[in-house]
């Protein structure tokens, strides 16, 4: 098995400068959740780092931003150390479907396989890269997953208009807005859901086919292979492979990898 690894980065971070304070306690800085400081290292070069020496693996692509000036700036920042990790960096497209699809193009012909891995997820274990390469060998489209233990709500999009004389003086006062409010529309039987990681694996041929249709927009790579009516598998997951979301989670991401920040300046700093 020879694995092409595609790892999309050319996302805004847009969730993770919305709504909470810095993890530096600096409030107001927008920058990016990959550049963020695991232990001295960046979060992109942790999660390649994943990959790098393993040996079913080929090739690794790094598909970055696609606004000119925020790809150059990637590039400068990155390029040197994702080049010393054997990592090729290019330009991404505006939506992370188009992303992969640019990437697709690079994949090497020799690769019998290629490889999702979100860049935002850099503690994934060993074991788990393991089960999911062990699946491919029998499988053509293989995806960790963890089963659903919460109860789940299906609710309304936007949230429920609360306007009354409580909210008018809490305007007048210049009170702080609570949390929105949502209206449960129903619930939904979790049995048999499972909440879906990454790295997902497919056979080569099979993952083209998948972005060959008309219609390539989704945030799941084996949502595509799905429309196709082809089998995907689920081997078990891990709940420590986390996907660095929202500032508050990176405290929990150094924890679960073992790391701390570094006492240098913050990485996003450092350029």
């Amino acid at each position: 098995m020879r694995i092409s690894v595609i790892i999309p980065a050319a996302g805004l971070s847009t969730r993770y400068n919305q709504g909470a304070d810095s993890p530096s306690g600096v409030l107001g800085i927008n920058r990016s959740k990959l550049d963020e400081d695991l232990g001295g290292k960046s979060v992109i070069q942790r999660t390649i780092e994943l990959f790098n020496t393993r040996e079913e693996v080929h090739q690794i692509i790094v598909a970055g931003p696609n606004d000119d000036q925020a790809f150059e700036d990637f590039k400068a920042q990155h390029a040197d150390r994702f080049s010393l990790l054997g990592a090729k960096l290019i330009r991404g497209g505006k939506e992370r479907s188009l992303s992969v699809h640019a990437a697709i193009e690079l994949v090497d012909p020799s690769c019998t396989h290629v490889a999702i891995h979100d860049a935002a997820r850099p503690a994934t274990k060993p074991e788990l890269i393991d089960r999911v390469i062990d699946a491919g060998k029998s499988h053509d489209a293989v995806i960790p997953g963890v089963p659903v233990n919460d109860t789940l709500k299906r609710v309304g999009k936007e949230p429920i208009d609360q306007a009354g004389d409580v909210d008018q003086i809490a305007a007048i006062l210049g009170a702080e807005d609570s949390s929105p409010i949502h209206e449960v529309i129903n619930t939904i039987d979790r049995t048999s859901t499972m909440m879906i990681q990454t790295p997902q694996l497919f056979e080569r041929n099979l993952f083209i086919d998948a972005y060959r249709q008309s219609d390539i927009s989704s945030t799941d790579d084996a949502g595509l292979v799905e429309q196709l009516g082809k089998q995907v598998v689920v081997v078990a997951g891990d709940p420590t492979n986390m996907k660095l979301t929202h500032q508050n989670d990176l405290p929990l991401l150094r924890a679960i990898m073992g790391v701390k920040e570094s006492a240098q300046r913050p990485t996003h700093k450092r350029f």
